[in-house]
């Protein structure tokens, strides 16, 4: 019965972490997928961090959690926060679009996002504990 138990959360982790990539790039108006395979090494750092960011918030929600139930809704409210810390991380750049700077391949642009995604995650998480 263990095994089942951890085989049954392993998956919905994978799909979850799945989702959240998925969500990601649907809220950047290039293709993530597409930078990559041109090499955009900005793009790629993002994504490494918002990949870190939502293992994070995943991994503590598993963690503190029982249910897969409760893994989801709080992998889901630490996810929300994560959406919104990168619109609010637009709203204190006005100076420049961040997806605009990751397609051109700014990668300090990129160091500082995925650093914020990383940062504003663990600070996520210590709110699920």
């Amino acid at each position: 019965m263990v095994v089942v138990n951890i085989v049954v959360s392993v998956i919905v982790i994978i799909i979850l972490q799945l989702l959240g990539m998925v969500i990601f790039s649907w809220m950047t108006p290039f293709k993530d997928m597409e930078e990559l395979k041109k090499g955009n090494t900005a793009v790629g750092i993002a994504l490494g961090g918002k990949f870190l960011g939502t293992a994070i918030i995943l991994g503590v929600a598993a963690y503190t959690n029982t249910s897969i139930w409760f893994l989801a809704m709080w992998f889901a409210v630490g996810y929300v926060c994560l959406i919104a810390v990168y619109w609010i991380f637009e709203l204190v750049t006005p100076g420049f679009k961040i997806s605009e700077q990751l397609k051109k391949g700014n990668t300090a642009v990129a160091v500082l996002l995925s650093m914020v995604f990383v940062g504003m995650a663990f600070a996520i998480s210590s709110l699920i504990v």
